[in-house]
This record gives C-alpha cells, sequence and structure tokens, in this order.
C-alpha cells in the first residue's frame, strides 16, 4: 500500500501561506472526535475520519502564488454509512491504491452543491488504517427506500430488489484493469442498473437486500453503486416480483420514455424515418472500441484500426423519436450485407458514401421492435438494444386502426 508508515504523524499539504513552502501546526492541537461520514456537515471546526478510498484520481491546479502547478488527489470517501467526495491537496508523491482505509485527522468539511465535501489541506494528518477501524454497519439502521424514490445522489438506504441482470465487465482505472460487474435491479416501483466494485457472487433471480450503497448519475439516468463497504444479503425471493414481471414486454410510447428521462429496460417500436452518419462501414480503435477517424483515436492516438458496421437508425412512434445504434450482426441482419461483403465492395468502388447510401435504402421504412436502455442526450432519446426485430405490417389492419381513432374523435385530429 502506497502511503507513509503509520509512525509518520503527519501528510504536511495544502494550500501554502507564504514562502511556498508548507509547514506543520506551530504548536499541538487537540484531536477532534471521530465522525460517521453520515453525521458530516459543513463547519469551521476540523474532524477526523475513517474511511476507505472508492474513487482516487490525481491531478494539477496552478498555485496563485507563483503560477506553479501542482498536484492533488480528487475522489470518493465511503465508511458505509455515507459517501463523500475529498480533495487532497500537496499529497504525498506515493501512488495510494483505491481501496486503500485511512485515519484523516483535522480535516475541513466544506459544501459543494448542497453537500458536504472533504478536504486534507496542511493541518491534515493522513495514516493508513485498518478494516477494523471503519464503523460497525447493520442494515436495519437504515431507512427504506424503493427504487422508484431514489435519485442522483442518494446514498444511506436500504434496498430490496431482485437480479435481473448480472455480468462481469474489465474496465481502465488509471493505469489498472479492473473487473466490475454490471447489471440490472428491479422491485416492482421501477428498475435500476447497478455496478458492483466487488464480486458478491450475484445470479439473476436473486433477491437481495442491499445497504450502504450509493447513487450516482450515468448518461442522465441513476445508478446503483456498490462497493467494498456495501451490505449485501440474500432475502426470502417471495418478497418481490419475479422476472418477468418486472421487465417491460409491451411497447412504450416514446412521449412517455421522453417525460420519463428515459428506462432501464424498455421496448420500443418505430418507423425507421433516417439513418444518421457514421453508419455503415466504420473503424474503430482496437483497445477501446471508439470509432476513430485517419487512424487516428482521441484516446489512444495512432492505432491500428479495425473494420466494423454499425447503424443508427431514427425510429418514430407518432409520439416522439429515438435514435437506435445497432451492432454488426443486427446491422447484417437489417442490411443483408456482411462486413466482408462491405470491404469488397469497397475494393471495387472506394467511396464510403456508397455503402452508407445502400444501407439506407435497406432500413428506411422498415417497421422495428427494439429491447434494452433508453437514455437521453442533448440530441435526444438513444436506445442501444439488446434485441432487433422487423415487425410485418398489415396494411389493412393499419388503415381500419386508424380509420376506428378518427371516427372516435369525430374527425377532429
Amino acid at each position: 500500500m502506497a502511503i507513509l508508515p503509520a509512525q509518520v504523524p503527519a501528510f504536511i499539504g495544502g494550500p501554502v501561506p507564504s514562502g511556498g513552502q508548507a509547514v506543520a501546526a506551530e504548536s499541538p492541537i487537540a484531536e477532534p472526535t471521530e465522525i460517521r461520514l453520515k453525521d458530516l456537515r459543513a463547519s469551521d471546526a476540523p474532524v477526523q475520519i475513517v474511511a476507505r478510498i472508492v474513487s482516487i484520481e490525481r491531478r494539477e491546479y496552478t498555485r496563485p502564488a507563483d503560477g506553479r502547478r501542482r498536484p492533488f488527489l480528487t475522489g470518493l470517501l465511503s465508511d458505509g454509512t455515507a459517501s463523500v467526495r475529498f480533495t487532497w491537496w500537496e499529497p504525498p508523491n506515493e501512488e495510494i491504491d483505491r481501496g486503500t482505509i485511512i485515519r484523516a485527522v483535522h480535516a475541513q468539511v466544506r459544501e459543494y452543491q448542497g453537500r458536504p465535501e472533504v478536504s486534507f489541506g496542511f493541518r491534515t494528518r493522513v495514516t493508513p488504517a485498518g478494516p477494523a477501524d471503519l464503523p460497525k454497519v447493520d442494515s436495519e439502521g437504515f431507512p427504506f427506500r424503493t427504487i422508484s424514490e431514489l435519485r442522483g445522489r442518494s446514498e444511506g438506504f436500504r434496498l430490496e430488489a431482485r437480479v435481473l441482470r448480472v455480468g462481469p465487465k474489465t474496465v481502465t482505472v488509471g493505469a489498472e484493469q479492473r473487473l466490475v460487474y454490471e447489471g440490472l435491479l428491479g422491485d416492482g416501483s421501477g428498475l435500476i442498473a447497478f455496478s458492483s466494485w466487488s464480486d458478491f457472487h450475484l445470479a439473476p433471480g436473486e433477491a437481495l437486500r442491499v445497504a450502504g450503497a450509493y447513487v450516482r448519475t450515468f448518461r442522465g439516468r441513476p445508478q446503483l453503486v456498490l462497493d467494498e463497504t456495501s451490505l449485501v444479503a440474500r432475502i426470502d425471493t417471495r418478497r418481490l416480483p419475479p422476472a418477468d414481471q418486472l421487465l417491460t414486454h409491451a411497447p412504450t410510447p416514446l412521449a412517455k420514455l421522453a417525460a420519463a428521462g428515459g428506462s432501464e429496460s424498455t421496448v420500443v417500436e418505430g418507423l425507421v424515418v433516417a439513418l444518421l452518419p457514421p453508419s455503415g462501414l466504420v473503424y474503430r480503435c482496437p483497445t477501446c472500441r471508439r470509432p476513430v477517424s485517419m487512424g487516428l483515436c482521441p484516446q489512444h492516438g495512432a492505432v491500428k484500426t479495425i473494420a466494423d458496421l454499425r447503424a443508427r437508425l431514427v425510429l418514430d412512434d407518432g409520439t416522439g423519436t429515438v435514435t437506435m445504434n445497432t451492432d454488426r450482426p443486427t446491422t447484417e441482419s437489417l442490411w443483408g450485407v456482411t462486413l466482408d461483403e462491405a470491404l469488397d465492395r469497397l475494393r471495387r468502388s472506394p467511396d464510403p458514401s456508397l455503402l452508407e447510401s445502400s444501407l439506407a435504402e435497406a432500413v428506411v421504412g422498415m417497421r422495428l421492435r427494439g429491447g434494452g436502455r433508453v437514455f437521453p442526450d442533448d440530441f435526444g432519446l438513444n436506445l442501444y438494444p439488446e434485441s432487433v426485430e422487423p415487425i410485418e405490417v398489415d396494411a389493412d389492419a393499419r388503415a381500419r386502426e386508424l380509420r376506428a381513432r378518427w371516427e372516435a374523435t369525430d374527425g377532429v385530429a
């Protein structure tokens, strides 16, 4: 663990008062009483906390006194009762690992956007701590919440829900490859995506009681985050609706999804009215899978690209529109052209716009049903589908339906 040993009295750091050098306190200061993160309030009085580092990132700032660039750390702390943001000014040079448990004495608490945040300055003493120093947390001590009651900054609650989906995913955190478990929970009041940085050996269909987790916003939707401090227990599965009742099977109007800010799992139907670029043949970074231009990935620079197929379809259901982004297998199925065939066409006629035009001719006018996660961005709703299927339209039945709706409104549109 890259942190100063316990016998070292302090990390000396923070905004430097004068002369460009950090200084220690001139005289001993009485240590504040240890406080739990859920009880933190903005105040001028220093506090003592013990918490686990959930996330951490090293950044730099320009010091006003001399214009020099200086490092600082920022991230998230959790002790099982709550989670808070922290900033560590003038931190040690050693790397500090995510998951490290620390004790911080004489930390300051400020308020940002209505929430407490912790600051480690030059008077703060930071030393290692262990799991035994963290508070003993009982899930019954947290207030009960349903999924529909959770918001983007919710924490300090107890939740009962059923696992609908779960699977591992490798992500890059700094220079480290980490395994995170992602999935979907439901409780009858709604659905919420979750990510877990610890392996709780979850399985689809299980009913859980979760405490000590927290909610963050991802792509405009709340997401439940579990870490090493979260409490997860199996409960009687009869206390929650079965999985097939929690997942939506009937199409949801797009206007309703727009008003709700999206959905974690839904089904939509609509007519393909447009194909947005870039669609058809695209080239991706082999590391992050992002589309690249001229062989340059915005994150990894010059790379040896991988050819792929995609389609950005605009679906209209009469109440609104959604952009559905399809992967290679789905695009090949809808287009009737494989990746190898597309590459062969490009070799014979080296104009990528011809491929996009061919794809548009094949898909515009199709009626499709797509199921998956819908989230909003600055341009509207987006659907990354888990399933896509064409719908055969019965023109006569559709005409009768429209005529009946017209007559029901006495011909008033």
